[in-house]
């Protein structure tokens, strides 16, 4: 379905405009699906973003600052994140070795099973935005340059 009929909105400031809106909304669109697949799991999106990022440092621990700068929602609470996920035993939590005030996180064997289940289920999510491969690449891209060239707008000369 179109984006105007969506929002049902039929005028734009410009096509620029109009792809602004569209990807505001497929993100939200998008962040509710994850949400449906995750919610039998028990675990939120922002839970699994970081199960996402420990299983990638496993069986090796990383610290919890360095879990929040690759988040992605910057914005996430990390203490209470990885408290509460601490609590359903999908993380352990170890005072740091070189700075008693941090924490470095691991990935626990229930965590890791948790994301193995959750796998089973990623065709399903490979297929949501119904793109070939060289299509989700292309999308991929661009949403990277359209990154890149705000960040460029921000900077200072």
């Amino acid at each position: 379905m179109k984006i105007e009929e969506e929002i049902r909105q039929s005028k734009f400031k410009n096509a620029h405009h109009k792809a602004m809106i569209n990807l505001i909304f497929t993100s939200n669109w998008l962040t509710t699906k994850q949400s449906e697949q995750l919610k039998p799991h028990g675990i939120t999106g922002q839970q699994f973003n970081i199960l996402r990022i420990l299983k990638a440092q496993y069986p090796q621990s990383i610290s919890a600052t360095s879990i929040k700068t690759r988040m992605l929602d910057k914005n996430s609470d990390i203490s209470r994140l990885l408290d509460r996920m601490e609590s359903k035993g999908l993380i352990e939590k170890k005072v740091s070795i070189n700075d008693k005030r941090a924490f470095d996180v691991t990935l626990s064997t229930f965590g890791l099973d948790l994301l193995n289940e959750v796998d089973k289920n990623q065709n399903d999510t490979d297929g949501i935005l119904s793109l070939t491969e060289t299509e989700a690449a292309q999308l991929s891209d661009l949403l990277d340059k359209c990154r890149d060239s705000f960040k460029s707008l921000l900077s200072p000369p």
